[in-house]
């Protein structure tokens, strides 16, 4: 009688209260895999650029400082290559190498270095270092250089009529290419500086000794630097008075700077001519990558243009082909700067010194 309608009644709205939880659970289950299968589709969309969380960080505080289009796709190239040597040195470092930590110490260096290169060290910023300023191809009526003997040198290049437009391009550019390389030696004057505050600050012995060790590294690669850049303005300095000779070998500054390199050091004449060949390899990817510069700076004006005007359809088209210029930028970019380390660390392995960036 009433027990068993009881128990009935019990069944009927345990059965109830379980089916009610299955579907709740399987719309939750199919809820957070719809969740996931977003979060998986943004992550595609929005793909973690590289494989070390803290490059990734500087990268994306790069989006966020919105850098210049160029600017942003020289730091792709240089985190990308900074992934690559950290990644190296882990194995190396898993293999029971680098136990001096020379290497990793680079690395801190290499790093330390992108950021102040792209104003991302927590300094206000007062060297100007935009090295791809693409007025490469139009020499301007006082051009100058923010450097008193540059500037004079460059002044007289201009006056002297011993050179063609063609050839005032050229040498503009190796004048810019100096000009880069002295704001460079000054961000590792400025690093070491501050190397040279904290050691002084160090009470334990053990670190001092460290910071010494990383002073000594640092000083090494500054009277390097100084050294290339004294070589570098000899050169200028030789070529506005003499102009170029008909038998110059190369037009990019950085492959003349690795072929005057090459040149100084203890090549043999057959490796000297084998490389000549690679360096003109290396010369077609520059100027390839300065095409593909080029050509986003140029996307980039056309999008901002399409996107004042409003047009939909129009700023999708536009978005797509700059992302894709983008890409390819970028993709040079790193190809051009490996080849450069390769063919700099080959250069250097024949009795000269490594110059790190």
């Amino acid at each position: 009688g009433l027990g068993v309608r009881i128990g009935l009644s019990l069944y009927f709205w345990t059965i109830l209260i379980l089916l009610s939880l299955f579907v709740v659970g399987a719309m939750g289950g199919k809820y957070s895999k719809e969740m996931n299968e977003q979060n998986a589709s943004d992550k595609n969309n929005d793909q973690v650029e590289f494989r070390i969380a803290k490059l990734n960080q500087v990268w994306e505080k790069a989006i966020r400082m919105q850098l210049a289009p160029v600017r942003l796709s020289e730091l792709h190239s240089d985190l990308k290559i900074q992934e690559k040597d950290e990644l190296q040195w882990k194995k190396l470092k898993a293999e029971g190498m680098d136990e001096d930590g020379e290497r990793e110490a680079k690395l801190r260096r290499n790093f330390n270095f992108i950021l102040a290169k792209y104003g991302m060290d927590g300094k206000k910023d007062t060297r100007t270092l935009d090295s791809n300023r693409l007025k490469d191809h139009d020499v301007k009526e006082g051009d100058t250089f923010d450097d008193p003997k540059l500037d004079k040198l460059w002044n007289k290049a201009k006056t002297s009529g011993k050179f063609s437009d063609e050839e005032l391009q050229a040498l503009q550019r190796e004048f810019q290419h100096h000009k880069d390389k002295i704001n460079e030696y000054n961000i590792v004057m400025d690093t070491v500086s501050r190397t040279e505050e904290i050691h002084k600050n160090v009470i334990s012995p053990l670190e001092g000794d460290m910071k010494e060790h990383v002073l000594h590294q640092k000083h090494t690669d500054l009277k390097q630097r100084m050294r290339n850049l004294d070589q570098g303005f000899e050169r200028l300095r030789k070529i506005t008075h003499e102009g170029y000779s008909a038998d110059s070998e190369f037009k990019e500054p950085r492959v003349i700077e690795l072929w005057e390199m090459a040149k100084r050091s203890n090549l043999s004449e057959d490796e000297l001519d084998s490389l000549k060949e690679e360096l003109r390899h290396f010369e077609t990817k520059v100027e390839k990558h300065q095409h593909y510069q080029e050509q986003l700076e140029l996307s980039h004006q056309k999008l901002k243009h399409v996107e004042a005007l409003g047009d939909k359809d129009h700023i999708m088209r536009n978005k797509e082909k700059y992302n894709t210029l983008a890409e390819k930028a970028r993709e040079m970019g790193y190809k051009m700067k490996k080849h450069l380390q390769d063919l700099t660390n080959k250069i250097s392995r024949n009795g000269l010194q490594h110059n790190e960036l």
